[in-house]
């Protein structure tokens, strides 16, 4: 049994990989209490301020960033910026009195957590990757509960804490199931051409973008037409590439998008993907099958992005390129899985043994679990 009204506040975000999980939480807790308050918490200037209210959420931001890890003049902010943010945390807190706070990691779930904790009010923490990054690493001993992805997170989490439900993905991302035709009208593609879609994660991926403009004309050489997710910094560099290296007849087969709000058309319409090994990437290929090419970033934490793509690969369930190697070989790859349709579909087949469904309805479950212990229900 659930109390009449139930405020959640969910905090954090900075990348797609931690906004589009938590939008995931808060349409789970929409489906099991429909008439619960949910308010976001994000960072002022981060995606999050654009695509909450995107999903139909009131969002409330925070002055924060991150500290910089090499000697910078923004770090002489970072303690204004901490305070700056407590305290607002507070007065959001104090005037939407939540039942229980939400942190999914990012930026402003360290202060909003953080405070909530102090106040007594119930915290839960949902770690997308198989090593946490150091916001969670820090709440760990603030929260209740800590809704994980990967086996063996009690290296830094409290064991009795930990439940493990699998990454939330958008249900709205996923569902594919005959929209191939409304894909080919949306993106404009043409019938009897393979489809390849490159996603390098909410933000763009400069290296992949690279080393694909580097190829394309080797790429186009294959037949294909392709659907490129940019990012905002490279879609100008994109379009410049398919100038100069697409014959005039085959430009319109290249399609430029910074982002790509309907993931399920862009997924629906792919015959190929080439993505990032994020962990929410790889929760959504596995969940629609695609057969893929994952370039690990190496800059991630314990470079455990690496560390997800070898456990597909590892099954033939993807293909594993080291991002030095992308611009090398990123143009024969494509080729000879553009070539074996059987390959694709092996790897289609086999990538559907890691797929987690219904993440975030279980989160959502205990969540209000936690609150009902919490008012004594």
């Amino acid at each position: 049994m659930l109390q009449p009204k139930i405020n959640i506040l969910i905090s954090g975000g900075g990348t797609g990989g931690h906004i589009f999980p938590a939008i995931a939480i808060a349409d789970a807790l929409r489906k099991i209490v429909p008439g619960c308050d949910i308010l976001f918490v994000g960072a002022i200037g981060k995606m999050e301020m654009e695509k909450v209210p995107q999903a139909g959420y009131p969002i409330k931001g925070l002055w924060i960033s991150g500290f910089q890890r090499n000697l910078s003049l923004k770090n002489l902010s970072f303690p204004f910026k901490v305070i700056s943010s407590m305290m607002k945390a507070g007065q959001i807190i104090r005037k939407f009195r939540p039942d229980v706070v939400v942190g999914v990691g990012g930026f402003a779930s360290g202060p909003t957590l953080k405070v909530a904790a102090g106040k007594g009010i119930p915290v839960v923490i949902q770690e997308q990757n198989s090593f946490p990054g150091i916001t969670n690493k820090l709440l760990a001993k603030h929260a209740d509960l800590i809704c994980v992805a990967y086996d063996g997170l009690e290296k830094w989490f409290p064991a009795d804490k930990i439940v493990k439900t699998g990454n939330p993905v958008r249900e709205s991302v996923i569902d594919i199931k005959g929209k191939e035709e409304e894909a080919f009208q949306y993106f404009d593609l043409k019938k009897g051409k393979p489809v390849l879609l490159l996603v390098g994660g909410s933000q763009g991926a400069l290296s992949v973008n690279q080393a694909l403009a580097a190829n394309l004309a080797e790429i186009e050489k294959c037949g294909i037409q392709m659907i490129w997710q940019t990012g905002k910094l490279f879609a100008d560099q994109a379009g410049t590439a398919i100038d100069t290296s697409i014959p005039a007849g085959r430009k319109e087969d290249f399609h430029v998008h910074e982002f790509i709000t309907r993931m399920d058309l862009a997924y629906a319409a792919a015959d190929l993907v080439i993505s990032r090994a994020g962990a929410i990437a790889i929760s959504e290929l596995s969940a629609v099958q695609k057969p893929c090419i994952l370039i690990p970033l190496p800059s991630a934490a314990e470079d455990h992005q690496t560390k997800n793509a070898k456990a597909l690969a590892d099954k033939e369930a993807a293909i594993l390129l080291k991002d030095s190697d992308a611009r090398q070989q990123i143009a024969g790859i494509v080729a000879k899985l553009i070539e074996n349709a059987e390959e694709r579909k092996k790897l289609a087949r086999n990538i559907q043994q890691f797929a987690v469904y219904g993440s975030a309805q279980k989160i959502a479950e205990e969540i209000l679990k936690l609150v009902n212990k919490k008012n004594g229900l």
